[in-house]
C-alpha cells in the first residue's frame, strides 16, 4: 500500500515556504528549493530521488522553455545569432578553458579538468529564464543577452556528452563522432524550422476550428512534448525542442491563448524541478569537503561572472548590459548535474570531488535569485559607466521634459498608453510618456510621440521626466509589482501629486490604495461598463438614463470620478440629477469662521459633505486628517449634493 502522507507533507511545506518567501519578498524557487532539501535524502527522506523524479522535474523545464519561445520569432533567433553563437561560444569555451586549467594543476587530472569545467560552464536555464519573465527583464539588453548564452549553452551539451565517454575510452573516431553529431543537430533544427513553419499553423486552425477547449490543450501538450522529444531522439535537449516549438507557434495568431493554457503546467512542474534540485544537497559534504565547496565556488561565481563581463564587452555590449547579464548568469545549472553524474561514473572525476562541486553548483544556485534581484543595484556599484551612461541618458530626458509643465506623465507607453496619449493630443493636453521597451520608444519617436527609454520605478528619472511640474501621473501597465515602485518614488517627492493605476481586476485596489494610488482603474469593471451600458441600450433603455445609471456605479466605485464642477451650460436634466454629487471650491478668506480650527471640527461628515483635497499655497494636498488645522486662503474641495455644499459653505465661514 502507498501512503499519501509524505505527498501531503511535501505539499503543505511547499504552500508555507512559498507562502513565506512571498511575505518576505523573496524568490518563491528559494521556498522551493528548502522544501526539496528538508525533505530529500538529505534530511528527512520523505521523496525518493531517482530517475523518476528527476524527470518529472525536467518537463518543468521544458514548458518554461516553450513559453519563453512563445516571446520569440524565427527572424528574431536569427538577429540574435551574434549574442547565441558569439557571446554563447565564447562563455562556454573560456570558462570551461580556465576551470579545466585550474582543476588540473589541483587534481593532477587534465581529464578531470575538463569535466569539471564543462559542468561549470552551464548556467541555470530554469532559474534565469523564471526569474527574468517575473521581472518583465526577458526583452531587455541584458535579459536578450543572457538568454542567448543560455541557448549556446543548451547546444553546447550535446558535444560535451560526446566527448567525455570518448575521452574516458581513449576513441579513435572522436573527430568523426563529433562531424556526425554536429550534422545531425543542424539537420534536425533545420527540418524543425522550415517544415514546423509549414505545418504548424495548419495545424492549430484544425484543430481551432472544432470549437473544443479541452481538444486545444490536448494539442498544445502534443506539439510542446511531441517536439522536445524529437530533439531528444536526436541527442539535443528537450529544453531545446521545447523552445523551438515555442517559437514556432509564436508566428500563429494563437500565442496568447496557448501561452494561457500552458501556465498552470508550467509553474507546478518547474516548482517540482525546484524541488528535484534541493533534494541533492547534502550536509555531509558540505562538512566533510567544505575547503573543496568554498574553492568551486569561487571558480564558479566570480570567474564565470568575470568571463561573461569581459565577453560582454570585447564583443561590443554596454557595460551594464554585460554585467547584469553576468550576475544572471554566475551561477551553476541543472546541465552540470548532468555532466557530473556521467563524469563520475566514467572514472573521470572522483566521487568527493563530485559531489562537491555538485555542492558548489547547489549553493550558486541559492545565491542566484539574490544577484538577478539586485543585479541593478550591484551594478551601479561595480561600474563606473554605468553611472556615465544614466547621466548622460537623464540629461537628455532632462532636456526633451523642459519644455513641459502642467503634462501628463504616461508610465508605459503600450496599446493604453498610446491610446491614452491620442486623447490627451486630441484635447491639447501637453503629455509626456517613459517606456522600457526600446524598440517601441524608438518607432513612436521617430513618429514624432513624445516618448522616452526609462524606468518609471526610479525618482531620479521620474524628476527629468518633468514631474516636478505634472499634473498628473498615470500608470498603464497591470503590473502590480512595477506600479507600486512608482508609486513610492512619486510619494517621495510629490505626494500631491495625483496618480491613477491601470490594474487587470479589482482584487489589488487596496494595496494600491495603500501605497498612494488616488484612483486605481479596473479593466474588468469598465469593460463590464461598457458591455451594459451597450445592452441596455439595445434593450431600449434611453441613453440618457443609461449615462446616468454608469455614471452612479462609477461614482460609487471610483472615488475620481464622484461629483463634478459645475458650469453656467449645465442644465439639470431631472431631479434625481439635482441630487447628484458634486464638486465646490470654498475659499477660506479672512475672517472666515473655520481658520485657526482643525478640520474635524468643522463636522462637515455630519452634513454629507466629504472634504476631497485642500489647496494650500498653490499645493494641491490629499494626504491630511481631523487634526489639520485650516489656514486662511486655504481652498478646501468638497463633495456633496447643492443643499449640503451651502450648509458646509456657510459652516466654513460664518461657523454654526
Amino acid at each position: 500500500m502507498h501512503s499519501m502522507a509524505p505527498i501531503v507533507l511535501v505539499l503543505l511545506a511547499a504552500v508555507l515556504a512559498v507562502t513565506l518567501c512571498r511575505s518576505l519578498k523573496v524568490p518563491p524557487m528559494l521556498g522551493y528549493l528548502v522544501v526539496g532539501f528538508l525533505a530529500g535524502p538529505g534530511v528527512a527522506s520523505l521523496i525518493p530521488q531517482g530517475e523518476e523524479t528527476a524527470f518529472l522535474g525536467e518537463i518543468g523545464i521544458v514548458f518554461m522553455m516553450f513559453t519563453i519561445g512563445l516571446e520569440f520569432s524565427l527572424p528574431r533567433l536569427k538577429a540574435m545569432r551574434q549574442l547565441v553563437f558569439g557571446v554563447g561560444f565564447a562563455q562556454v569555451a573560456v570558462t570551461m578553458l580556465l576551470v579545466a586549467l585550474a582543476m588540473g594543476y589541483l587534481t593532477g587530472s587534465p581529464l578531470t579538468g575538463f569535466a569539471i569545467g564543462g559542468a561549470l560552464a552551464m548556467s541555470s536555464t530554469a532559474i534565469v529564464s523564471k526569474l527574468l519573465t517575473e521581472r518583465l527583464e526577458l526583452s531587455q539588453p541584458h535579459g536578450q543577452l543572457a538568454i542567448g548564452v543560455l541557448l549556446f549553452q543548451d547546444i553546447a551539451v550535446v558535444p560535451l556528452l560526446i566527448l567525455l565517454p570518448a575521452f574516458a575510452g581513449h576513441s579513435d573516431t572522436l573527430w568523426l563522432d563529433l562531424g556526425k553529431a554536429a550534422l545531425k543537430v543542424a539537420l534536425v533544427l533545420a527540418l524543425l524550422l522550415f517544415f514546423g513553419q509549414r505545418l504548424v499553423r495548419p495545424w492549430f486552425h484544425l484543430v481551432a476550428r472544432q470549437r473544443s477547449g479541452e481538444l486545444f490543450m490536448i494539442n498544445v501538450l502534443l506539439v510542446t512534448l511531441g517536439v522536445a522529444w524529437l530533439t531528444e531522439l536526436s541527442g539535443l535537449s528537450l529544453a531545446l525542442g521545447a523552445f523551438v516549438a515555442g517559437m514556432l507557434i509564436s508566428e500563429t495568431e494563437y500565442r496568447f491563448q496557448v501561452e494561457e493554457d500552458i501556465k498552470p503546467f508550467r509553474d507546478i512542474l518547474l516548482g517540482f524541478f525546484f524541488i528535484t534540485v534541493g533534494m541533492r544537497l547534502q550536509l555531509s559534504v558540505l562538512f566533510s569537503r567544505f575547503g573543496e565547496v568554498l574553492l568551486l565556488l569561487a571558480l564558479l561565481l566570480p570567474l564565470k561572472l568575470a568571463v561573461v563581463f569581459g565577453v560582454g564587452r570585447v564583443l561590443g555590449h554596454r557595460a551594464n548590459d554585460a554585467m547584469r547579464s553576468a550576475l544572471a548568469l554566475a551561477q551553476g545549472g541543472e546541465f552540470g548535474f548532468v555532466l557530473l553524474a556521467l563524469a563520475m561514473t566514467l572514472g573521470l572525476v572522483a566521487p568527493g570531488t563530485g559531489q562537491a562541486a555538485i555542492a558548489a553548483i547547489l549553493i550558486s544556485m541559492l545565491i542566484a535569485p539574490f544577484l538577478i534581484m539586485h543585479g541593478e543595484r550591484i551594478t551601479r556599484r561595480l561600474v563606473k559607466q554605468d553611472w556615465m551612461l544614466q547621466s548622460l541618458d537623464l540629461h537628455q530626458m532632462l532636456v526633451a521634459g523642459m519644455s513641459k509643465s502642467e503634462h501628463v506623465l504616461i508610465c508605459g507607453y503600450g496599446r493604453s498608453g498610446q491610446a491614452l496619449a491620442r486623447l490627451l493630443e486630441a484635447e491639447n493636453i501637453n503629455m509626456f510618456a517613459l517606456d522600457m521597451d526600446p524598440e517601441r520608444v524608438r518607432e513612436a519617436g521617430e513618429a514624432g510621440d513624445q516618448v522616452v527609454f526609462g524606468d518609471a520605478g526610479k525618482k531620479e528619472v521620474l524628476i527629468a521626466a518633468g514631474l516636478m511640474r505634472a499634473k498628473v501621473v498615470v500608470v498603464t501597465f497591470a503590473d502590480t509589482h512595477a506600479a507600486l515602485r512608482i508609486l513610492h518614488a512619486v510619494r517621495e517627492v510629490r505626494p500631491d501629486l495625483p496618480v491613477i493605476v491601470r490594474t487587470i481586476d479589482d482584487s489589488e485596489m487596496d494595496i494600491l490604495r495603500q501605497a498612494g494610488a488616488d484612483e486605481v482603474v479596473a479593466e474588468v469593471m469598465e469593460g463590464s461598463l461598457m458591455l451594459a451600458s451597450q445592452a441596455l441600450m439595445e434593450a431600449g433603455v434611453p441613453p440618457s438614463r443609461v449615462l446616468r445609471r454608469i455614471r452612479a456605479v462609477r461614482e460609487e466605485r471610483y472615488d475620481l470620478f464622484r461629483g463634478f464642477f459645475r458650469g453656467s451650460s449645465d442644465e439639470v436634466e431631472s431631479l434625481d440629477d439635482a441630487l447628484v454629487p458634486r464638486l465646490l471650491s470654498v475659499q477660506v478668506c479672512g475672517g472666515a469662521a473655520a481658520i485657526g480650527q482643525p478640520l474635524g471640527a468643522l463636522r462637515l461628515e455630519g452634513l454629507g459633505v466629504e472634504v476631497k483635497a485642500i489647496r494650500r499655497q498653490r499645493v494641491r494636498r490629499t494626504d491630511f486628517d481631523g487634526s489639520f488645522e485650516i489656514g486662511a486662503d486655504d481652498v478646501l474641495v468638497l463633495l456633496g449634493t447643492p443643499e449640503q455644499l451651502a450648509l458646509a459653505e456657510s459652516r466654513i465661514l460664518q461657523g454654526d
